[in-house]
């Protein structure tokens, strides 16, 4: 929708960083604004023509992975005139202008902290377009990695204790008010968050690596594994049904890192084998070469007919924030 108008050490390192285009001064007071919120400070005549449409177009695509079209960030739109006071206290402002000269600034943590700040000039519509296009990777990367740690922030302030998946995997994790164990398996473990509509859910548990990697189909064995947990551990109310990766679709597949270490991301839909019911996951295989296994985490969130984004922005928040403490 769009409307006009790690922990510890990691996270202190990411907010304390500068770069060639950063101010040092001191940020006077705490940013606020809802997590994947931006605020888009430009003019109502560039908003409402292409340089508006090029904005929606990056920064409000659909989110991948998602069963419903949902946007990359609620963008809330800011005429230059009124770019003062509470609107610079956002966490996520982008400035967008035309002058004199073409220039791109990101700053961090100038008028508020924590804050990821963007001012983008050209010196005419069509230049503001190619450089927004040319930006645009590097300013979402940016505000996504920032709101993972603003998230995980938040979760810190009222934590659950992780004390079972230490014992049980030997890593730490952030998990938020609210969750509960809901099934405690020898090498298994669902931890779930009961909603208003529905849930949200974080499973983990491990495989030896050559499950992962026979064969050099990573994605189709991760979703064979996913599959028989879900055959094994999350059924349905009634009958013979079981979570299962939709196969309609292609799920979305990358390679990542979690605390250093290499890791398969992939997003998809799950549906309840037999039943009705379905819903967005988020899957990390994560390797962990000294213990021969990959540690699986896997969130997916059930909530009908309602957004979906910011439970999935949690569960991945809860799930990049593993520590592996004995390694």
């Amino acid at each position: 929708m769009i409307r006009s108008g790690t922990i510890g050490i990691l996270l202190f390192l990411f907010f304390s960083c500068t770069n060639k285009n950063e101010s040092n001064e001191i940020a006077p007071g705490s940013s606020f604004g809802e997590i994947n919120t931006v605020s888009i400070v430009v003019d109502d005549y560039l908003w409402n023509g292409e340089i508006g449409d090029t904005l929606r177009k990056k920064w409000a695509a659909p989110v991948d992975g998602l069963p419903q079209e949902e946007p990359l960030f609620t963008l809330n739109q800011y005429p230059t005139k009124v770019f003062e006071g509470m609107v610079k206290k956002n966490r996520n402002i982008i400035v967008v202008k035309t002058g004199t000269k073409e220039s791109f600034i990101h700053k961090k943590n100038y008028f508020a902290s924590p804050q990821q700040l963007f001012y983008i000039t050209a010196t005419s519509n069509e230049a503001l377009v190619k450089l927004l296009e040319q930006k645009s990777a590097e300013i979402i990367k940016a505000i996504k990695e920032s709101e993972i740690i603003e998230n995980q922030n938040r979760i810190l302030k009222t934590p659950v204790s992780d004390q079972l998946i230490q014992e049980k995997f030997q890593v730490k994790m952030a998990l938020r008010s609210n969750y509960k164990y809901e099934l405690v398996g020898k090498n298994f473990l669902w931890i779930r968050r009961e909603l208003a509509t529905g849930y949200n859910s974080l499973l983990l548990y491990e495989v030896p690596i050559s499950q992962i990697e026979k064969n050099n189909t990573i994605v189709n064995n991760i979703l064979h594994v996913r599959d028989s947990i879900g055959k094994k551990f999350i059924h349905g109310s009634v009958g013979k049904t079981w979570m299962i990766s939709e196969k309609a679709y292609s799920p979305y597949f990358l390679q990542t890192k979690i605390d250093q270490k290499q890791a398969f991301e992939t997003k998809g839909t799950w549906q309840l084998k037999n039943d009705f019911m379905s819903g967005p996951f988020i899957n990390y295989a994560i390797k962990d070469t000294k213990n021969n296994r990959y540690l699986i985490l896997d969130g997916f969130t059930y909530n009908p007919s309602k957004s979906k984004r910011d439970l999935v922005f949690e569960l991945e928040a809860m799930m990049k924030s593993v520590v592996f403490y004995l390694n």
